[in-house]
C-alpha cells in the first residue's frame, strides 16, 4: 500500500473582504435609503430653490451686471462706473433720498408706534376680541390699488371726506396731495392705514404670550399702566419689536405704490419722489436701464449693510 502524498490544495482560502469597501457600500446604500425616504421633501426643496434662483437670485445678479453696462441702439457695451457717476451727479438722486428718508421717519413714527398701541388696547378686551382683530386686519385684505384710490377720494380738495370733516369743525380745507407741506404726510397716513393690520396682529400675539404673573407683580409694586408697559410689556416683546423695526425700515425704504398712485409719483415740486420711483423713471421714462440698475444696486447695498449692522448690534445686546 503506497503512502499518501502531499499535494497543493486547489481550494482557495476564504475571503475576508476589505473593510474600506464595505464601509463605502454601506454608506452608499444608507444614502440611497435616505433619499427614498425623503424624496417628497427633496422635491419641495428643489422647487423652492429653483423659484428663488429664478425670481430672486437671478434678477439680483442680472441687476449687478446691468449696472455696469450701457445699451445704445440695441448694442450693449460695458460702461464701467459711468452709470454710478451719472446718478450721483443727478440732483433728483439726492432729492429722492431725502424724500425716502422723510417717508421712512414718518412711517416709523406712525406705522411702528400706532400698531403697537392698538395691540396693547386690543389685548385689554376680554370680549369681542375676534371681531376687533378682523376689523383691524380688514385693510390688509383689500387690494393695495383699491385702498390707495379710496384715500385719493378722501384727499380730494373739493368733495373729499377729510375736508368735509374739517369744515364740520370750522377748519379751513386743505390741499392734501397738492401742497408740498402735506403731500408726504398724506402718503404716510395712507400707507400706515393699509399695512398696520398685520403688524397689530403680530404684536397682539406677542402680548398674549406674556405671563400674567408679571403684570400682577407689577401691580403689587404699585405700577400704573404706563409703568407696566415700560417695565413689562416692552422688555418681554423686545425681540418682536426689533424684528418688526428692521422689516418696516426695509419696506418703507422701498415705497412705490402709494406715491405713484396718490401723487403720480413725483408729487408737487418733486416732494414725493422716492428712490424706487426714480428707478422707475430711469428705466421706463428715460429708457436708461443702466442707471436704473445702478440706483437699485445702491439701494440694495445700503439696505444689506444696514441689516447686517442691525443684526450684529442685536446679537451683541442679547449676549
Amino acid at each position: 500500500m503506497s503512502a499518501p502524498t502531499l499535494s497543493k490544495s486547489k481550494a482557495t482560502p476564504p475571503s475576508h473582504g476589505r473593510p474600506g469597501s464595505d464601509r463605502t457600500n454601506f454608506a452608499r446604500e444608507e444614502f440611497v435609503r435616505s433619499v427614498r425616504r425623503n424624496l417628497s421633501a427633496h422635491g419641495f426643496l428643489i422647487g423652492a430653490v429653483l423659484c428663488f434662483s429664478f425670481f430672486s437670485w437671478y434678477p439680483m445678479v442680472r441687476e449687478f451686471i446691468l449696472a455696469f453696462q450701457k445699451n445704445e441702439n440695441g448694442k450693449t457695451t460695458w460702461a464701467g462706473w459711468s452709470n454710478l457717476t451719472y446718478i450721483f451727479n443727478d440732483p433728483a438722486f439726492w432729492q429722492a433720498w431725502r424724500n425716502t428718508l422723510l417717508f421712512t421717519g414718518l412711517a416709523l413714527l406712525l406705522g411702528f408706534v400706532v400698531p403697537f398701541v392698538v395691540a396693547v388696547v386690543l389685548n385689554e378686551f376680554r370680549h369681542g376680541q375676534g371681531y376687533l382683530r378682523l376689523l383691524v386686519y380688514l385693510p390688509v385684505m383689500l387690494p393695495p390699488v383699491a385702498s390707495v384710490l379710496l384715500f385719493k377720494y378722501f384727499y380730494d380738495p373739493g368733495y373729499g371726506l377729510f375736508n368735509r370733516i374739517l369744515e364740520t369743525f370750522g377748519l379751513p380745507a386743505q390741499q392734501w396731495l397738492q401742497d408740498t407741506d402735506t403731500a408726504m404726510l398724506s402718503v404716510v397716513i395712507a400707507a400706515t392705514w393699509m399695512s398696520m393690520g398685520g403688524a397689530t396682529l403680530i404684536y397682539l400675539a406677542a402680548l398674549q404670550g406674556i405671563p400674567g404673573e408679571l403684570y400682577e407683580a407689577a401691580e403689587l409694586d404699585g405700577a400704573g399702566i404706563l409703568r407696566k408697559i415700560w417695565h413689562v410689556t416692552i422688555p418681554q416683546t423686545r425681540l418682536i419689536l426689533s424684528l418688526m423695526l428692521l422689516m418696516q425700515i426695509i419696506a418703507t425704504m422701498q415705497v412705490f405704490t402709494e406715491p405713484f398712485l396718490l401723487t403720480n409719483g413725483a408729487g408737487p415740486e418733486g416732494s414725493t419722489t422716492t428712490v424706487v420711483y426714480l428707478i422707475y423713471q430711469y428705466a421706463f421714462n428715460f429708457n436708461n436701464y443702466g442707471s436704473a440698475a445702478a440706483l437699485g444696486l445702491v439701494l440694495l447695498v445700503l439696505l444689506a449693510g444696514f441689516s447686517a449692522v442691525y443684526v450684529r448690534l442685536s446679537r451683541g445686546s442679547e449676549d
